[in-house]
């Protein structure tokens, strides 16, 4: 590739997912043409990593099999266990606690991603080949069945972050790990996720660098130990979160300076929604994401060349 790959990947789900609900709404969907077309104007191809309660929303189905038709785009799979069928209850409420996949005993796991790959083929007619992880919880486990259900790409990997200290099931160890992962793409190795392998399964980790030093962090999480608190690294992500233009640039200078041929952004299909979550509550707020988007693609058309998780894979693979 002359330039590298900028890659738009879109956690397609229900409308604010961050309250504790006990049913979930998909009014976003009417949300998503605007971001298209943005993103068509500068020759980018979202991937909408699309979950249970989306694949049913028959506005969403319409508006996803026509980006794929055009070649516009992408349709890839994201599962959140705790309301992606068959549904068996994990905890006393599942619903509040929102349980990571790989909590759940192995048969369950195998069963919901087999439900899950077959009703989005089934839905927008199109092989399932990229994947990511509801709360970003990925293991070896998880991974064996991506290969073989015939996924290509997983990018569940959140380098230098850790969510061990994010519960999901009270019982339960918190989520992966991956602050010892690889900050670039490659092929894992299926007996350990956090190398590289000879699978056919590429792992695509998210952009993000830390916010301070190796020092200052060393010291912050010292600090932190001293005060009796856990947490992960303080870090930035490409991924906006109101008037961050300047750091997201640096997040993929910094990525691309390490020697990487793509950088990854991130935002949930809830957010181009007013009130669709925690960060952009207003129609000034989507205003303003709007206007943060537009510098960005803007910025990065001219270092940059769009493509989707699967056009990505076939150039590793070339």
């Amino acid at each position: 590739m002359k330039k590298p790959a900028f890659i738009i990947t879109i956690d397609t789900e229900g409308d604010n997912l961050w309250q504790n609900h006990d049913r979930i709404s998909t009014e976003n969907t009417r949300f998503l043409p605007r971001f298209q077309t943005l993103c068509e104007k500068y020759g980018f191809k979202p991937v909408y990593l699309t979950n249970y309660e989306m694949a049913m929303d028959e506005a969403y189905v319409e508006f996803a099999q026509d980006v794929i038709a055009r070649g516009q785009g992408e349709v890839g799979m994201h599962l959140h266990a705790w309301n992606s069928p068959p549904l068996q209850p994990l905890t006393d409420d599942d619903w509040r606690h929102k349980p990571y996949l790989i909590e759940y005993p192995a048969e369950q796991i195998r069963d919901k991603v087999d439900h899950m790959t077959k009703l989005l083929e089934d839905r927008f007619q199109t092989k399932m080949l990229s994947h990511r992880a509801g709360r970003w919880a990925f293991n070896e486990y998880y991974a064996s069945l991506l290969l073989e259900y015939g996924y290509q790409v997983d990018c569940s990997v959140t380098p230098r972050v850790t969510w061990q200290y994010s519960p999901g099931n009270p019982q339960g160890k918190g989520g992966t790990d991956y602050r010892a992962f690889p900050t670039h793409a490659y092929f894992i190795d299926p007996s350990n996720i956090s190398q590289p392998g000879n699978s056919s399964l590429l792992e695509v980790p998210m952009s993000i660098q830390f916010k301070h030093s190796a020092l200052m962090n060393t010291l912050k999480q010292g600090y932190d130990r001293l005060r009796g608190k856990q947490r992960s690294p303080s870090v930035h992500w490409l991924r906006p979160s109101g008037n961050n233009v300047d750091k997201m640039q640096r997040v993929a200078e910094q990525s691309l300076a390490e020697g990487n041929d793509y950088i990854e952004f991130m935002l949930h299909s809830s957010e181009f929604m007013p009130g669709g979550s925690p960060t952009f509550k207003t129609d000034q707020d989507i205003e303003g994401l709007y206007n943060d988007l537009e510098a960005l693609f803007a910025w990065l058309h001219e270092r940059a060349v769009g493509m989707t998780l699967a056009e990505y894979y076939q150039h590793k693979v070339k």
